[in-house]
């Protein structure tokens, strides 16, 4: 394709780099107030919890630039690497004294006094991974058999990560899978034959541990164990009831005083419910609304195939992520722990989304540095 200089060469998409500082200074503020109880009562430090989630900010804001600068030629180099590496350390999670165990599910690795969560890392490896295979000029993405690949790694992280075990992440990845077929260009029917038999495998997951299906009865009717596993439920919904349309005010949530379980973490959205009310509410959801249009937008103008891929498939990260976090903490679908992307505490993930930001970024500039002859991939994709 015909290259071209271009005074745009290095452009960020502003609107999209807009939404999402907004979204991680959102996350500062309510990481502090959902926190600083929490964080005194164990610590001695209120600000513990915000210092760290301010340093995987500055780590993750350095990485967001430098990823927007990594050369197609070096993703693609990357891919299988990282696609192994992924895999390798989500078996090590599950090693006793390797992987580090909390609340009776084993999924970070420690290193020194940090911890890290590879099951965040693997989400973008299998993205990362897609669009490479995809690219490739051998590659006939009509074929069932050219599927397989893709199938395999998904596949096997998903058996890795249901093991820790995570179901919620297990159900991401598997969700994003689908959707980077989808994208690819997989044919109708090839696609219905692998939902099928990953839809059967949802309520299996859930009968095959008891905690699951107490989990499920909690969330059909989580005032019958208001004190056991509809507790989480209940308070989150206090929390968001209270706080009415304009909420009760910035620091002034009542439900993170012991409460509300991991109301800096999976929680935090409801604390934002109670303190800025459906209107605080109805802004974060409009801020990731922002950053799924631009990444949508970059994916479907880019020209090259691994480009849109990598590009849809990062969003639809962001996207499926966000959304059942929201549907988790509004009693949508069962409580399960599943972090809100560059807002709930969690240093590895805040890192890794804002990495996949940058890769964003990478391609709106790759994008900027093509003469567009052709229309979009997307178009030329036939089911």
């Amino acid at each position: 394709m015909t290259e071209f200089k271009d005074t745009k060469r290095g452009k960020f998409d502003y609107i999209l780099l807009a939404a999402v500082l907004a979204l991680v200074v959102i996350g500062l503020v309510f990481v502090y107030s959902a926190s600083f109880y929490t964080a005194e009562k164990n610590t001695g430090n209120k600000y513990f919890y915000l210092i760290k989630q301010s340093f995987g900010c500055f780590v993750g804001l350095i990485v967001l630039f430098l990823a927007r600068l990594l050369p197609q030629k070096l993703l693609k180099r990357a891919a299988l690497p990282l696609a192994i590496l992924s895999a390798v350390l989500l078996g090590l999670v599950l090693i006793p004294g390797v992987g580090v165990e909390n609340y009776g599910a084993r999924r970070w690795i420690g290193v020194g006094s940090m911890t890290f969560q590879p099951s965040e890392i693997a989400k973008f490896a299998l993205v990362l991974f897609t669009a490479w295979y995809v690219s490739k000029e051998k590659v006939d993405i009509k074929k069932f058999k050219s599927l397989l690949p893709i199938i395999a790694v998904g596949g096997v992280y998903c058996l890795l990560i249901i093991a820790e075990p995570n179901m919620s992440i297990t159900v991401c990845a598997g969700a994003v899978m689908l959707i980077l077929l989808f994208v690819s260009g997989a044919r109708i029917k090839h696609f219905v034959f692998i939902v099928a038999p990953v839809l059967a495998a949802v309520p299996l997951l859930i009968f095959a541990e008891p905690y699951r299906i107490k989990r499920l009865l909690a969330f059909l009717d989580p005032w019958a164990s208001p004190k056991d596993e509809g507790y989480q439920l209940i308070q989150s919904l206090y929390a968001l009831g209270s706080g009415g349309w304009f909420g009760i005010g910035l620091f002034n949530s009542r439900q993170k005083y012991s409460f509300l379980p991991f109301a800096e973490s999976d929680f935090v959205f409801s604390v934002i419910g109670e303190e800025t009310g459906v209107l605080g509410c109805l802004a974060v959801v409009a801020l990731f609304v922002v950053v799924i249009m631009q990444g949508t937008k970059i994916a479907v103008n880019s020209s090259d195939l691994f480009d849109t891929v990598l590009a849809g498939g990062i969003t639809a990260v962001i996207g499926v992520q966000a959304a059942m976090n929201f549907a988790v903490v509004t009693g949508l679908i069962p409580p399960t722990g599943l972090p809100l992307p560059f807002i709930s505490f969690g240093g590895t993930s805040l890192v890794v989304f804002l990495a996949a930001v940058g890769l964003l970024q990478g391609i709106y500039r790759r994008n900027t540095e093509r003469r567009l002859t052709e229309k979009s991939v997307l178009p030329y994709i036939k089911m």
